[in-house]
């Protein structure tokens, strides 16, 4: 069966592998304090063009979510998000379980605006029992979304100027960060979100790593004790320089962009082809995930031979299917997929 419904099928790029083979022998300091780390470290920075950030890299975006929320908020906050969130759907309450609730905001693509969070924190403050409310203390979003859609540089800027107003923590989830920063409709760099993030990380598991996330620290609140709360929550590696091993391989030469940019090719290349077969799409997504609706005889029949995800329903007959390309997807797997919906059109 050919995979398409996820963008951590495979391993790691060979890039990666090849690395791995070659220091398998060596000796390192544990905990990534190692060498191999410190560099991988000094190359984010740079891409950030930033020396006064701290970076710590983490294994999952999962176990990266509960942690910086954790190190960001007091007991008694929660933190606003889209209802299509990661934090809000995908990880089976973790912010939860840490103590911490998730404020859901209805979305649009994926996305919430500046004056959502606006009018949510001027209604929590309007209440005269607001301190019996949970209280706001960060906002999350994704870039790329859950939807593959992406935010422009403008709505973060608002957003920032909202979290400012209202003494909030501005978090972006970056598990697919570079399938954003690859595709034709963004206007974001990772120097931009070093400056007006308090914290985010760059993707390494979906992206060519084996796992991985580079979590960037720019805001000095959040930097202090946070390796702490890392080993509180069971991300202090022993063998931590296998984390900062592969992160110092995709930040050098371009290959973290170079595997970004075929992802959004192949993407590309489905688009077009599941519109020459009449097939409509679901949402506008720019990125390496496309979403379709496709009557439900024919995803059933595309499954025998096909991975993919059904996302939900239209209809009592027709479903949301997600289809994912990776730095890994292979241009002939592409070719095969096309030439069979092209027989089921």
């Amino acid at each position: 069966m050919i995979m398409f419904n996820c963008d951590y099928n495979e391993g790691c790029c060979q890039e990666i592998m090849d690395e791995m083979i070659r220091t398998n022998m060596e000796q390192h300091p544990g905990y990534s304090e190692d060498g191999i780390t410190a560099e991988a470290k000094a190359l984010v920075k740079k891409a950030c063009e930033r020396e006064d950030v701290d970076v710590h890299i983490m294994v999952g975006g999962t176990q990266t979510n509960m942690t910086v929320i954790s190190a960001g908020l007091r007991p008694y906050q929660g933190v606003v998000a889209p209802a299509t969130g990661h934090i809000a759907r995908h990880e089976t309450g973790a912010i939860e379980a840490h103590g911490h609730k998730v404020l859901a905001l209805p979305e649009t693509d994926g996305k919430i605006s500046a004056e959502q969070i606006e009018r949510f924190c001027a209604d929590h403050y309007r209440d005269e029992s607001f301190e019996h409310i949970v209280q706001p203390g960060m906002v999350y979003i994704s870039s790329p979304t859950e939807l593959g859609t992406v935010y422009k540089r403008a709505e973060i800027e608002a957003i920032r100027k909202v979290c400012d107003k209202y003494h909030l923590y501005l978090f972006l989830d970056g598990a697919r960060l570079g399938y954003g920063l690859a595709c034709d409709e963004n206007d974001l760099s990772i120097p931009f979100l070093a400056r007006v993030c308090d914290v985010f990380y760059i993707g390494g598991t979906k992206q060519g790593a084996l796992m991985g996330e580079a979590v960037v620290i720019a805001n000095d609140d959040l930097k202090k004790d946070f390796r702490y709360l890392i080993k509180q929550n069971g991300g202090m590696f022993a063998k931590g320089r296998l984390l900062g091993l592969q992160f110092k391989v995709l930040m050098q030469n371009g290959l973290y962009m170079k595997y970004s940019r075929h992802a959004i090719a192949m993407a590309k290349k489905i688009v077009a082809g599941f519109a020459e077969a009449g097939i409509p799409r679901y949402s506008n997504s720019p990125t390496n995930q496309q979403f379709f609706v496709m009557e439900d005889g024919m995803a059933l029949k595309l499954a025998e031979n096909y991975g993919f995800s059904t996302e939900g329903w239209t209809d009592d007959t027709h479903r949301i299917v997600r289809f994912c390309t990776s730095w890994a997807t292979k241009e002939e797997n592409v070719e095969k997929l096309l030439a069979d919906i092209k027989k089921l059109a």
